[in-house]
């Protein structure tokens, strides 16, 4: 994807934001209802109303964005939208809190997929679910991953916004000088683990694959697949009382330690991944796995790279996408359908494909993938295809206001794994004593 760049959609996947969240938490049943991101209710002498929208988007993104606005409003010219915010979507949770205490925020915010659930609960947030049912798109044609992601006890309580997917790129070079074939779908996790090992040179800097090493949710998203694929969940099915990953999060686990043990595995002790992707970017890492976002900067650096989906244990395809969302606030009625209408409008077809392609995403549906324009794109971009195909099976986590404990717990499991200070068993048990004491938290 030639226009997307770690600038575009920084710090793609985002440190875990516990203490915002507990600060949403008390405001949510305080903010003042109507009070909004000025003293009116937005609506001009002429009729003209004012949407506010915190974007958290920068550079490409941005200027994408801005040129669809434009588009909108010569078409809407009773709507203004107005970009604001000042910060990039990894702060905009702690932005937005703060807004909503204050009781000055705004129309629209861009919140990431596993903030929605604590985000959702402040009595601001607007319902969707008859927009979306009533929209350009059938709702059904959206990926599952797309409504999944915004969906909360069955009320639709945000717009998609970022559609993504993981698979497994691969360094070609590096597989040929190893003698590896490459590696296609039905692939498992021992072929994975294996590779890895074969592939790494210790005397050249040379390492099989890398993993984010914080603790953070860009070191957790990626064993989801892992343990779904062996029949477990976030939480259990006894209405959410603990985790569901008790006994499959340990077997999940071994594959980390099998990569550490192997010696084959670049741990990124910063956030942001972006060491782990500059050693692959400068030809000293055979595989790793990652989304379409990463896709420009690895044909910038002039890696000959493959892609394949991720292994499973299973045999069967399975990924996690990580969807984000626009998020509606109640600054009034006309405000609120103002902001409603410009999310349908941004929606439909025709826009989402130049954001998809100029910024970023994965299509949010099927009649967006079927266009000409994104069956383009996809024949011009190695790869790009298995991460749409990917969208067929895809996964969400489940939009839970405990998430972040969940994944807090998790993700310092697996860097003790990876830095091999516990076995899997062992940081697994300490896991899930702190995940299961946050899930028994009422909320």
């Amino acid at each position: 994807m030639d226009a997307v760049r770690r600038a575009a959609r920084p710090s793609r996947r985002g440190v875990l934001r516990a203490g915002g969240g507990a600060a949403l938490a008390a405001v949510a049943g305080t903010a003042v209802t109507g009070c909004g991101a000025g003293t009116d209710d937005g609506v001009a002498a002429d009729g003209t109303v004012t949407v506010e929208m915190w974007h958290g988007q920068a550079d490409t993104a941005k200027k994408v964005l801005e040129g669809l606005v434009a588009d909108f409003e010569r078409v809407h010219p009773k709507i203004r939208v107005k970009l604001g915010g000042g910060v990039l979507s990894d702060v905009m949770l702690q932005k937005v809190t703060a807004a909503l205490a204050a009781g000055s925020y705004p129309d629209i915010a861009y919140i990431f997929g596993s903030d929605l659930a604590r985000v959702a609960r402040s009595p601001q947030v607007v319902d969707l679910t008859d927009m979306v049912g009533s929209g350009p798109v059938p709702w059904k044609n959206y990926w599952a991953a797309s409504r999944d992601a915004v969906t909360l006890n069955g009320r639709v309580r945000a717009a998609p916004a970022v559609l993504d997917s993981l698979a497994v790129v691969c360094n070609r070079e590096l597989f040929r000088e190893a003698g590896l074939p490459l590696p296609k779908a039905g692939w498992t996790w021992e072929d994975f683990v294996s590779s890895a090992r074969t592939l790494t040179e210790s005397g050249r800097g040379r390492f099989g694959t890398g993993w984010p090493g914080t603790g953070d949710e860009d070191t957790v998203w990626r064993l989801w697949p892992l343990i779904w694929d062996l029949g477990g969940d976030v939480v259990d099915d006894d209405g959410g009382k603990g985790i569901g990953f008790a006994d499959t999060g340990a077997r999940a686990l071994q594959v980390v330690a099998d990569l550490a043990r192997d010696k084959s595995v670049y741990v990124d002790p910063k956030p942001g991944s972006e060491q782990m992707y500059q050693v692959f970017q400068s030809g000293r890492m055979g595989m790793v796995v990652t989304g379409p976002w990463q896709l420009p900067d690895i044909e910038t650096a002039g890696i000959d790279y493959h892609v394949a989906p991720l292994p499973s244990f299973s045999g069967r395809p399975v990924t996690i996408s990580g969807p984000d969302t626009w998020t509606v606030f109640d600054n009034g009625e006309a405000r609120s359908k103002a902001a409603r209408t410009f999310l349908t409008w941004l929606a439909r077809p025709e826009q989402d494909v130049r954001w998809d392609i100029e910024a970023g995403s994965l299509p949010l549906s099927r009649r967006t993938e079927a266009l000409p324009a994104w069956q383009d794109k996809v024949a011009r971009t190695e790869g790009l295809n298995v991460f749409t195909t990917a969208l067929e099976t895809a996964r969400v986590r489940p939009v839970h206001p405990a998430y972040p404990e969940v994944s807090q717990a998790l993700g310092q499991a697996i860097v003790a794994v990876l830095l091999g200070r516990s076995t899997p068993e062992k940081a697994l048990r300490a896991c899930a004593d702190e995940a299961n004491a946050a899930l028994l938290i009422p909320r």
